[in-house]
């Protein structure tokens, strides 16, 4: 059977399907055969509909729904001046002040598709311009906008931890050392490209231009103390957290900016409709498709098949990267979680691994695998927004493949990158 539900969605993906028929005809496949038949086909669409029944995912629609006015808005355009009065002036600070923009778009959005969006239109003509190329920039938005995944709030954390039950808050605190330290790894790659390539430098800002940049990006800061803070605090859950920065975002951008008008609610409203039913309808299906290979015992045969149950805990971690990894370059980030999260459950409760580390790992691997050819979500989306080829969009990613590989490895090694800001908040 496992043989026939892996062939049947590799088959309707290259005859070019959304991702949501493959599963849900696997699904079908795979109950038909287990049970003989379709008569209480009423069991699989209630797997179904109970796989959108957490209240944890409410925190989806909302997170997108702030990201969407905050792209429209003037917040993004605030952050990166603040980022460009401190840094912009070093060797390398714009690509820096890239970096580190995404960095706190992603800590505002919770998107990664947004953060390219925010942060790559307005500083991608300016990098270009001070004699960057053109390969080297879209590389870098596309994988800075990835720490997105990983700095809360993160779509990808809320996903995995309603799939495994594990604490959103706890993910959310978890991210944000690893998401700094590929900031950091990131930025060290910068300087060290624009010294090669003999990069000018920007005009070094005045004090009180910095100051004036803080002080006009003080009210978007107020999303990552607003979400952290909240939660850290025990103020709010994370679906509240949520929910308190839609309000946040409509009071920011229609009141105190009044960047947007009212004329701009239904194309916002619409987008975000849009962008959540294709991911309600993909976990929808995603929960019925993992309870039917679990039913059938499928990630038990599959785990035993390539040993990985025997490997220990660090052959596990090393096993879930690869396969998650691989999986994200060619599938949606939110379809690999939900798959084959329920896959290697079996072997993270076998190995005694935290499931925190786990989920860090985890979505730094689709993050890595979103950014990554040859059909990684994101270099569709930079394909779109740059109007560039395909082979230029990918030319300039290998170095940033490879230090992302770099920080998985270390948080494999060093798990308190991940677990140390956790340990303080909640133990």
């Amino acid at each position: 059977m496992t043989t026939i539900i892996i062939s049947i969605m590799i088959v309707l993906l290259l005859l070019g399907f959304p991702m949501m028929i493959p599963l849900v005809t696997a699904a079908f496949v795979g109950f038909y055969m287990t049970f003989g038949g379709l008569g209480q086909m009423e069991t699989l669409i209630q797997q179904m509909m109970g796989g959108i029944r957490p209240t944890a995912l409410v925190a989806v629609p909302m997170f997108i729904l702030a990201a969407d006015i905050m792209t429209r808005g003037q917040s993004a355009n605030r952050l990166i001046n603040m980022v460009m009065a401190f840094v912009g002036h070093i060797k390398g600070g714009l690509a820096v002040s890239t970096a580190a923009s995404c960095t706190l778009f992603g800590a505002v959005s919770g998107s990664t598709q947004a953060t390219v969006v925010a942060v790559g239109s307005p500083l991608r003509p300016r990098m270009l311009k001070a004699g960057y190329k053109d390969p080297f920039t879209l590389a870098l938005i596309i994988n800075s906008s990835d720490i997105a995944f990983l700095i809360p709030p993160s779509i990808g954390m809320i996903i995995y931890g309603v799939i495994s039950g594990t604490s959103i808050g706890e993910l959310f605190i978890a991210g944000i050392g690893p998401g700094l330290l590929i900031l950091i790894m990131f930025s060290a790659y910068s300087i060290f490209y624009a010294t090669i390539h003999k990069v000018p430098t920007e005009p070094r800002a005045s004090w009180k231009e910095r100051v004036v940049s803080v002080k006009d990006a003080l009210w978007p800061l107020g999303f990552p103390v607003l979400i952290v803070g909240g939660i850290y605090g025990g103020i709010f859950s994370p679906t509240e957290a949520a929910a308190a920065c839609v309000l946040y975002a409509v009071l920011l951008e229609f009141v105190v900016f009044r960047s947007l008008q009212l004329h701009h609610i239904y194309a916002i409203a619409k987008s975000t409709g849009l962008i959540t039913a294709v991911v309600f309808i993909l976990v929808a299906v995603g929960n019925g498709f993992s309870w039917i290979i679990s039913f059938a015992q499928i990630p038990q045969t599959i785990l035993e098949a390539v040993g990985v149950n025997e490997a220990g805990p660090v052959g596990v971690l090393i096993a879930i990267s690869i396969a998650f990894f691989v999986a994200c370059m060619f599938v949606d980030p939110i379809v690999v979680i939900l798959v084959l999260t329920p896959i290697f459950a079996p072997a993270i409760a076998a190995s005694g691994l935290d499931p925190v580390h786990v989920g860090v790992l985890i979505t730094l691997q689709v993050a890595i695998g979103s950014a990554t050819p040859p059909f990684g979500c994101d270099i569709f989306t930079a394909i779109a927004i740059f109007k560039r080829p395909y082979w230029e969009v990918i030319r300039g990613t290998p170095p940033f493949v490879f230090i992302l590989v770099l920080a998985a490895a270390l948080i494999i090694m060093f798990p308190q990158i991940a677990l140390f800001l956790r340990d303080m908040a909640f133990r």
